[in-house]
């Protein structure tokens, strides 16, 4: 027998919601299977199976949210008698009535919802106050919304009088001035982790404006080729994470963190870079990322970035960062000046390159510039160290001489 726990998705991650099963107890599943599906505030993911066998006893009912660690199901061979999922909640009777019944007193809801729920009731413009939650704590789960939405589309219609089928219009309800809606799984998490990372670090940011002209050409050069040949484009954020590595070597103390009054120098680089989602963000990490060309760099983060957007992310690549790279330029931010994101001491933005006049010497010349912004922890970062890691970058793009191919 094999215990399915929940997994640990990040060094700060603490719990995970379990949004979905994707077996059913009785049914057989593979090894690296997509067993169930769970939202934490660093991704929301399908969670492969441990192992081979028949999904025999399923521990924790879809919306519910557990520790890291706990055993959520078990896994066997067949033999045992397969546990039967937790009874659904039976459905409220029916009952036809020919005026609309009294507004009800909206229920306390009792703790977090599941994306998936959050979704089902967006979808079909439905109140979750009015569904009675069967789930631990009175949560409200999936099968609570499909049983609440077949409800009533199997409610009749009350059929209006002969003498009473000459349209009337209905009373004009008053719009509802604001909107109330939880946070999901992965938003309250980010919030608190953002809260967190400022009480921790003392924030400081400096930035440097980037000649990227250089970079531009070579991208120009190699970008056909790159796209026919690997089937992707060719983007600044390789360049960027190539500069960023060699920085990381020359100056170690920005690629440590800080344990109580001790620092911990970390021996490899392994660059996360923050990628954005529908309803949240994820930073997934490029391991050994001072040993890979631009050509690998691209495809790591075309990787991570399409199976983050997939949730099809591994437990083990969102964690073990050891600095962070804020590609916001992507949206057509010039400047800004991102968290750090913790246990590391620092965090590069990128801001967009554009084509810009600037004066080289004594005359106006069109450059391809960008602005990178440097955010560290004063605590062991001090204001010297980090322009000088900046303009380490910096000197490295605006000089590119490597081959992309």
């Amino acid at each position: 027998m094999t215990d399915v726990v929940m997994p640990q998705m990040g060094e700060s991650i603490v719990e995970g919601t379990l949004t979905r099963w994707l077996k059913k107890p009785g049914e057989r599943v593979e090894r690296d299977e997509p067993l169930f599906e769970i939202s934490t505030d660093k991704v929301d993911t399908e969670i492969p199976s441990p192992a081979a066998g028949v999904l025999s006893e399923v521990l924790v009912v879809e919306g519910t949210t557990v520790g890291i660690n706990t055993v959520v199901a078990r896994i066997g061979d067949g033999v045992e008698a397969a546990a039967a999922p937790p009874p659904a909640a039976a459905p409220p009777p029916l009952v036809a009535a020919p005026a609309p019944p009294p507004v009800e007193a909206a229920p306390e809801e009792s703790g977090p919802l599941s994306p998936l729920v959050r979704r089902m009731a967006r979808e079909h413009g439905i109140a979750l106050a009015r569904i009675k939650g069967s789930g631990a704590g009175g949560r409200i789960t999936k099968q609570d919304v499909e049983a609440y939405i077949a409800q009533q589309s199997a409610a009749p219609a009350a059929a209006a009088p002969v003498e009473a089928r000459v349209p009337v219009p209905p009373p004009r309800a008053e719009q509802a001035k604001i909107r109330v809606e939880p946070m999901s799984t992965m938003r309250a998490r980010i919030a608190e982790h953002m809260v967190l990372s400022k009480r921790t670090s003392a924030h400081v940011t400096t930035i440097h404006k980037v000649d990227m002209t250089k970079v531009a050409k070579a991208r120009a050069k190699a970008k056909d080729d790159f796209q026919s040949r690997y089937g992707m484009s060719l983007t600044y954020l390789p360049f960027v994470t190539r500069a960023t590595a060699e920085a990381l070597r020359a100056f170690p103390l920005l690629n440590a963190s800080i344990d109580g009054n001790n620092i911990v120098y970390h021996n490899e680089i392994h660059i996360g870079i923050a990628v954005a989602l529908e309803n949240g963000l994820i930073v997934p990490v490029i391991r050994h990322a001072g040993e890979k060309n631009v050509v690998g760099l691209q495809r790591a983060i075309v990787d991570l970035a399409a199976r983050a957007r997939s949730r099809q992310l591994k437990p083990d690549e969102v964690q073990g960062g050891t600095f962070s790279i804020s590609n916001f330029g992507g949206f057509g931010s010039v400047i800004a000046t991102p968290v750090i994101n913790q246990p590391q001491v620092a965090i590069l933005g990128v801001g967009v390159v554009e084509k810009t006049p600037v004066v080289i010497d004594d005359a106006i010349a069109i450059r391809s510039i960008c602005y990178l912004s440097l955010s560290f922890d004063h605590r062991l970062i001090d204001g010297a160290l980090g322009d000088q890691f900046t303009h380490r970058i910096k000197t490295v793009l605006e000089n590119w001489s490597e081959e992309v191919l």
